[in-house]
């Protein structure tokens, strides 16, 4: 992808989100030794957006037989990453055999399936080539802590129907539309191969979010743009506040507020 071609792209996440990612959240990712941090957080963060949809899928729009197909579909990868269990090269491959049969009482419930399908698909995929990346670079998995950033996002999900779906669809778009803005504000400080990488997920996640967005807007009758404002303003302060955990989607970094400040 040319770069004229992914800044264009780029445009309307920038326009969606509520901030850019700080200089100094850069500048700490930009070191050599973060990269290890990275790139094991951004491989759990592709997993937690595939288990996301699969929840979506099996809450809302899914009989219980299709439910338990999702479920056997990751669980391959959960327990890799969670119980450190099987060589994650056989992971290669794996994918749903079963078609998903829509809850008859949902009027959304193909549309969700159809998008949160390909979403997971396209996760589980990133998923394994971020394995692929650590190993080419040397860097072992081991398990990690996870940010504050989707709890904090999560939080303020209200607690009754369809407004709690309707929020974690919006959060959803959030966390995709970061996910691709840190990409490209990412490749050009990391080495070429990686940087490629990163790249070449922009098309996706770009589609992601407003994938998530569509949907929210399309399971209620009542304009969702208030919401929307609303959690954007929840995920700019999560991403502009000092964070002492460095990660993927974490905010300014504790160590390099520190640092600013005696300087």
């Amino acid at each position: 992808m040319q770069r004229s071609e992914w800044q264009q792209l780029l445009q309307p996440v920038s326009d969606f989100l509520g901030c850019a990612t700080p200089t100094s959240w850069l500048a700490q990712a930009a070191r050599p030794e973060s990269l290890p941090t990275l790139l094991r957080d951004h491989l759990i963060c592709e997993l937690k957006a595939a288990q996301s949809a699969m929840y979506l899928i099996r809450r809302y729009a899914v009989d219980d037989n299709s439910g338990d197909a999702l479920l056997q579909w990751l669980k391959p990868f959960e327990d890799f990453t969670y119980r450190q269990q099987g060589d994650w090269r056989a992971l290669a491959g794996l994918t749903l055999k079963k078609s998903m049969i829509p809850k008859a009482s949902s009027r959304y419930a193909q549309d969700l399936i159809d998008k949160m399908v390909l979403l997971i698909k396209e996760e589980l995929h990133h998923f394994y080539q971020v394995l692929e990346v650590m190993e080419a670079n040397g860097i072992t998995y081991e398990k990690t802590t996870s940010s504050r950033y989707a709890k904090g996002l999560l939080r303020h999900v209200r607690t009754y129907e369809p407004a709690a779906m309707v929020d974690k669809l919006i959060c959803g778009a959030y966390i995709e539309a970061r996910s691709c803005e840190r990409f490209a504000k990412l490749a050009p400080l990391l080495p070429e191969k990686i940087a490629d990488f990163y790249i070449s997920l922009l098309r996706s996640e770009a589609r992601h979010y407003q994938d998530y967005l569509a949907l929210a807007q399309q399971v209620t009758e009542t304009d969702i743009s208030e919401r929307v404002v609303f959690f954007g303003e929840i995920e700019a302060g999560l991403i502009l506040t000092p964070d002492a955990n460095f990660k993927f989607h974490s905010g300014c970094p504790l160590t390099m507020v520190t640092e600013q400040s005696a300087a």
